[in-house]
């Protein structure tokens, strides 16, 4: 975390956002009502939140779209500057926003420094991009000056998750703002604080004109409109791959650029030469970190068959001494998940597990919200604890013989997002990885990592193959490319 001083007036003000959503610059009356922001810790209402209609979708897009002319038009250093400051803001007010990323989110403080960490460095980041190079010099058999240049799309329509709001919503509304575009967002409606309030706030503060970044939050009602919205120019989507499909056909039919991030199953490869208990720390992370609710999570461990039952046993052991309550309360290593709905489609899948074949060595059970971190040892591959995002505490721990069987383990998922091997013999391990498909690789690392300047993204269902993250990936994303060519005199057809 940065040293940067702590801001002493609070940023949040609950009186101004109550019931509100942020249009033009002001904090208005929300069309769909209002609901409550819950702890999922505790079930205490912390936040009364408004949410959109598609009525305020249509007037903030139209407002975006009016506001973005005057921003693409302004000059490149005070576009900096805007992300600059709202770094530094990030920083200053990183005690509040953790408290509400704890609070609302449910995400233990270390995860919700983390947090903070990359949501400012995006903005330093993006605070690049302004004077980043965007065109380039082509080669004409004409005699003429030939160009191709990046300019800004326009509106970028945002929609970002509940599990990790801040990093997931920053990362397309800093480049996105910083290359000349106005942004929409909508955060997940549970975490609408974290996910938005405190975004338009920090934005607000460091000086973005009024219409740039506009908040409406709310269901998939609110996600059609914006997709549909003849404003909106390009979509930029984090979230499970059920809903991406629906948000790419949906695009598609309105023949509109769109981003896709997706879920993940990551596969996690123990090779026979590893040390188990620096495999085991690693998972560990990989498979629990905030509850397992992490796209990247390590949900496959596929462990070589010589120290597969150490590893097991080892895991199972670690689990069980692991501390699960309310993070805002005291030292936990796991926070609640998200809701109902997520808990009990975690422990189905645990169940149904279990009743297949796989061996239960550790969790299987939860408190409330509070899930156990689960070891499940040898599930069978047809399990969907096994093939799909399970987006909860549970590892599955799987044999195998063969660098080829391993291989052939890891590539044998719809998803292509995160990859981790572990081997002291790490070319043996980049050989291996260059087999599977996958997004991101780490070697001797878990597959839970992020940072602002590296280009993220999956393959398959994972991913449509775009990347948020480094410059030239969020260049591509939120520009269009447009041919230009001057003559010093017009040209002469035979017409």
């Amino acid at each position: 975390m940065s040293t940067t001083i702590q801001a002493t007036t609070p940023l949040i003000d609950e009186t101004a956002f109550s019931g509100r959503i942020f249009i033009d610059g002001e904090w208005v009356a929300a069309g769909g009502g209002e609901i409550a922001s819950v702890a999922p810790a505790t079930g205490e209402t912390i936040a009364t939140v408004g949410i959109a209609s598609p009525a305020d979708v249509a007037r903030a897009a139209a407002g975006a779209a009016k506001a973005q002319k005057e921003w693409a038009a302004t000059p490149h250093p005070a576009r900096a500057a805007v992300l600059r400051r709202a770094a530094q803001l990030w920083e200053e007010h990183a005690d509040e926003i953790m408290s509400w990323n704890v609070r609302e989110v449910g995400a233990i403080p270390p995860l919700a420094g983390f947090a903070l960490h990359v949501t400012a460095a995006e903005c330093y980041e993006a605070a690049s991009l302004p004077s980043a190079p965007l065109g380039s010099i082509l080669a004409s058999e004409e005699p003429r000056l030939s160009l191709a240049q990046q300019v800004p799309v326009g509106v970028v329509g945002v929609i970002s998750p509940f599990n990790v709001p801040l990093i997931l919503g920053i990362r397309a509304v800093a480049p996105a703002l910083a290359l000349g575009n106005a942004v929409l967002l909508k955060p997940d409606p549970r975490t609408i604080v974290t996910g938005g309030v405190s975004m338009v706030r920090i934005f607000e503060e460091a000086g973005l004109p009024a219409g740039l970044l506009q908040l409406v939050p709310g269901g998939a009602d609110v996600g059609e409109a914006m997709v549909t919205d003849p404003n909106v120019d390009v979509i930029a989507f984090t979230g499970s791959t059920r809903a991406g499909r629906i948000v790419g056909e949906l695009a598609g039919k309105h023949l509109k650029r769109v981003h896709l991030e997706l879920g993940g199953n990551s596969a996690f490869i123990i090779r026979e030469d590893a040390d188990v208990d620096q495999a085991v720390n690693l998972a560990t992370w990989g498979s629990y970190l905030h509850q397992g609710q992490i796209c990247m999570t390590v949900g496959r461990h596929i462990v070589h068959e010589s120290i597969f039952e150490e590893y097991v046993a080892r895991l199972s052991a670690k689990a069980d001494s692991m501390v699960v309550g309310d993070p805002a309360a005291g030292q936990v290593h796991l926070g609640p998940l998200i809701d109902e709905v997520q808990r009990d489609r975690v422990h189905t899948l645990v169940q149904d597990a279990v009743a297949q074949g796989a061996d239960l060595r550790a969790g299987g059970d939860y408190e409330s919200l509070f899930y156990r971190p689960t070891v499940l040892a040898n599930t069978p591959q047809d399990a969907a604890a096994y093939h799909d995002e399970v987006f909860g505490p549970v590892a599955s721990v799987v044999p195998y013989s063969t660098d080829d069987e391993a291989v052939e383990l890891a590539a044998r998922t719809e998803y292509g997002l995160a990859l981790g091997i572990v081997s002291r013999d790490v070319m043996a391990a980049l050989a291996m990885a260059q087999r599977i498909p996958s997004g991101i690789v780490h070697i001797n690392d878990q597959t839970v990592n992020d940072e602002a300047n590296a280009p993220f993204g999956g393959v398959g269902a994972s991913g449509t193959g775009s990347r948020h993250g480094g410059a030239q990936a969020n260049i591509d994303a939120f520009t269009e490319t447009r041919w230009i060519t001057l003559r010093r005199e017009p040209g002469q057809y035979p017409l």
